[in-house]
Formats: structure tokens, C-alpha cells, sequence
């Protein structure tokens, strides 16, 4: 054997014996990480409702599930103002909402009509004879109107008041529900 060849040979296994050393102190974190993919693989991945903003275009998947969510920075600028393109700190309870509307209609799309309102166009709304109360829930983050493609209005508006959160407002002619973590109330508009 030449010296070179021993050498690479020594150095080599002086590697591989710092390299068991390592497997050695992170086998239960890889054991671990082993057993979760073993859960995962072979199952077909959950189901996904598509969550469209119809002013921005935005979609945000979220799984299908009671208890599904998405960070709450990524909520709250989803749901952000179109008009000042400005978001705000959106009520979490209005996620639960929308994900609790998915799983009742197994609904793989949700559309948007209006989340946060800032408070100048509100006015501008209100000012335009557009249907808004004067102090919105919506320009303090506490609503969200949407429809579920598919699902008749009076449907979704049933579902919405069943979880009594705050108030519900049906729009028939224009095919949406309001919902909001305010006071509970209910009232019809076109």
C-alpha cells in the first residue's frame, strides 16, 4: 500500500468515525422525524379550499379541517383594505368562520367580497349610497362578507348563525353573507 493511499484511508475513517459520532447524538431526533414521514406516506395529502380575494385576485389555501388555520400576519394581509391596499389586525374568530363554512359544504372554494374597510372608504362607500352601516365592523377588522360557490345564500346564512359569533347579514341579490364578531344581530339587505 503506498503511504498516500494509507494516508486517504486513515483520514477516511477518522471522518466516518466523527460522522457515527454524529448520527449517534441525532438518532432520536431523525428516529422521530422517521416515524412522521411513516405516517405521511402512501395517505393521499388533505383536502384544500381555495380561499379567493375577488378585488386582489389572491388566493390563500387553507386544509379543509375544524381546526385548520394560517399565521394570523398572513390573515390579516390577506384580508387587507383594496381600496389603501392597508391591512389590519383581523379578528381570528373570522378564519374559524370561513374554515367552518369549508367543512360544512365540503367546499373547495370560498370567495371574499369585503374584509377590512378603512375607515375612509367606508365613508366614501357610505357617500356613494352603497349598503354600509356608518361605524362598520369591517373598519375595525371584526368582518368578513363571502359566498361559497355552489351553496345557496340562505344555506351559508344558516351555517353562520348557527355558530352564534356576532352579527349575520344576508344579501340575497347580491349573493353574499356578512359576518362579524360584534354584537349578535341579524338583518337582510339586497
Amino acid at each position: 500500500m503506498t503511504r498516500a493511499l494509507a494516508l486517504l484511508l486513515l483520514c477516511g475513517a477518522a471522518h466516518a468515525g466523527k460522522l457515527d459520532y454524529l448520527e449517534a447524538k441525532n438518532a432520536p431526533r431523525a428516529r422521530a422525524a422517521d416515524a412522521r414521514l411513516r405516517k405521511l406516506v402512501g395517505k393521499p395529502p388533505p383536502p384544500l379550499v381555495s380561499i379567493r380575494n375577488l378585488w386582489t385576485y389572491e388566493v390563500l389555501p387553507i386544509e379543509r379541517r375544524r381546526d385548520a388555520s394560517v399565521p394570523k400576519e398572513t390573515f390579516d394581509r390577506f384580508l387587507r383594505c383594496h381600496w389603501t391596499n392597508e391591512p389590519t389586525d383581523m379578528d381570528p374568530r373570522l378564519q374559524a368562520v370561513l374554515v367552518a363554512a369549508a367543512v360544512r359544504f365540503e367546499a373547495d372554494r370560498i370567495e371574499i367580497v369585503s374584509g377590512f374597510r378603512a375607515p375612509k372608504f367606508n365613508l366614501m362607500l357610505r357617500k356613494k349610497g352603497h349598503e354600509v352601516a356608518r361605524d362598520s365592523q369591517h373598519t375595525y377588522g371584526h368582518a368578513v362578507d363571502f359566498r361559497v360557490p355552489g351553496v345557496p345564500t340562505r344555506r351559508l346564512l344558516e351555517q353562520v348563525r348557527s355558530m352564534s359569533l356576532g352579527g349575520v347579514g344576508f344579501y340575497p341579490d347580491s349573493a353574499f353573507v356578512h359576518a362579524d364578531t360584534g354584537p349578535v344581530r341579524y338583518w337582510a339587505g339586497r
